[in-house]
């Protein structure tokens, strides 16, 4: 299918059928229902919208609300995301999408938005090894110089410096799936994924 809304449990770990340790990521995953289904007719592309979780009625929007109501949901959902749909694919509204489109041994595209780090210095940001730690140097930690005074006496474009770091999309492709609980709505996938504990992922084959 098209793909599934997860929330990020947190990290442990499996044995595979030889005793050795897998590291896995758990995704509480779904079930979405299918909230809109979008056409190349009417819209120009093939795309179903996907919900996940529920908001309080008091802190939704009417429009919110009544999008929702057209899907037969009684509350909006929390997060709304659109995936593409393959043309021998078929969806109706209303059907709820779980992980047993999912099975062990698949790879799966994981996107999510990684931890923000707030501003940081070129050491932690970009991996710089620094300046001298010893002999009373002032600047351990400062880049160094940043552009030639002369020519082009500026700083090039793209030229790594302190900044923003994290906060940001990130898509880790190709990632395997371990193992699928159907019951408990769960997906083991094998590394690590982007975002913090409760954060949004999107999983898509």
């Amino acid at each position: 299918m098209a793909g599934i809304i997860g929330r990020k449990i947190g990290m442990t770990r499996v044995f595979d059928p030889e005793g050795l340790p897998v590291p896995v990521t758990v995704i509480e995953a779904g079930p979405c229902p299918v909230v809109q289904v979008l056409s190349e007719e009417r819209n120009g592309y093939r795309a179903v919208q996907l919900g996940f979780a529920g908001k309080k009625v008091k802190r939704s929007a009417r429009a919110e609300l009544g999008h929702a109501r057209k899907a037969g949901l009684e509350t909006a959902p929390r997060v709304l995301r659109e995936f593409p749909l393959a043309p021998e694919e078929a969806v109706e509204v209303g059907q709820r999408l779980t992980v047993a489109q999912f099975s062990a041994g698949d790879r799966v595209k994981v996107t999510g938005r990684s931890k923000g780090r707030g501003f940081q210095g070129v050491v932690k940001r970009h991996g710089f090894s620094g300046r001298p730690g010893s002999h009373g140097h002032p600047e351990r930690r400062v880049p160094g110089s940043v552009g030639p005074g002369t020519n082009p006496s500026r700083v090039i474009k793209g030229k790594r410096l302190p900044g923003h770091m994290g906060d940001a999309r990130v898509t880790v492709r190709h990632l395997l799936v371990v193992k699928v609980d159907p019951e408990r709505n769960l997906l083991f996938v094998r590394g690590a994924v982007p975002g913090a504990r409760n954060s949004h992922l999107y999983i898509t084959k």
